[in-house]
């Protein structure tokens, strides 16, 4: 059984790219106010909220359970508007040696915008279930931004 694995959603939203990037580049602790699965944001090392040296801490609730992790900043490829944050500490510290998320907003030939989040873990052991849980929090948390984001 493999240790390393790799699992990704796609969402279809109405909010465009940049305003997802945006977001996410850029206002990173507004995600608290946009959707409820996320309990709170504070920022635990640094002084600014998107610069890569800096340390978020995030209260969620994941599989029914409330569960933090700290969160940095890994890379930023603004062209192809994706993130990939790097996930540490707390809950995911106890089950998995390495944890990144990665986010890109696409935009379709069709004029629509597609999110993606894939998550690439390694898990401390065989007995950790692979991240399916981050994987539906982040899928049912898009569909919750992006009602907010289409607000005036």
């Amino acid at each position: 059984m493999s240790l390393v694995g790799k699992i990704s959603t796609e969402i279809g939203v109405h909010a465009t790219a940049a305003k997802w990037f945006n977001l996410f580049a850029t206002q990173l602790h507004h995600v608290q106010n946009l959707t409820d699965r996320v309990h709170e944001t504070k920022l635990h090392h640094g002084d600014d909220w998107h610069h890569n040296e800096s340390i978020k801490h995030w209260t969620c609730t994941i599989d029914g359970k409330i569960t933090t992790c700290l969160e940095s900043i890994e890379s930023v490829d603004e062209p192809n508007k994706t993130i990939t944050y790097k996930l540490f500490g707390g809950d995911i510290g106890h089950k998995y040696k390495v944890f990144k998320l990665i986010f890109q907003a696409i935009d379709t030939d069709h004029g629509g915008v597609i999110i993606k989040w894939t998550v690439e873990y390694e898990k401390i052991d065989e007995n950790v279930d692979p991240p399916y849980g981050y994987i539906e929090y982040l899928h049912s948390g898009s569909k919750q931004i992006d009602g907010n984001l289409l607000k005036p």
